[in-house]
């Protein structure tokens, strides 16, 4: 199966930040989770909105300016049938997981 990774810095001035937390500025999940959607359109050609989140697990806080490398493969799953496994980390840290299926 394929995989690829993408990068992807988060600028200072995201709208995000604003009131996400004041004096402590993190990247609401969503919004990770919008970049992988994103990322998978780019991965696979079809469009964003082909996709499903159909899991996903938070693990540390993300703020302003840290690097992501979103990491997408391709799976077979049995009853899903193709679905794409993420990984976001920055570093050696795990920031997110989960996977995407196929909107029906």
């Amino acid at each position: 199966m394929r995989r690829a990774d993408f990068e992807w810095i988060i600028p200072a001035g995201h709208p995000a930040f604003v009131g996400h937390f004041p004096g402590r500025p993190i990247v609401p999940g969503v919004v990770l989770l919008d970049q992988a959607l994103l990322f998978a359109e780019a991965f696979q050609g079809r469009s964003a909105t082909a996709w499903h989140i159909a899991q996903a697990k938070f693990f540390s806080p993300v703020g302003p300016g840290e690097r992501l490398v979103y990491r997408l493969q391709e799976r077979l799953h049995e009853r899903a049938g193709e679905v794409i496994v993420f990984s976001v980390r920055v570093g050696e840290r795990e920031v997110a997981a989960g996977s995407l299926k196929p909107a029906r």
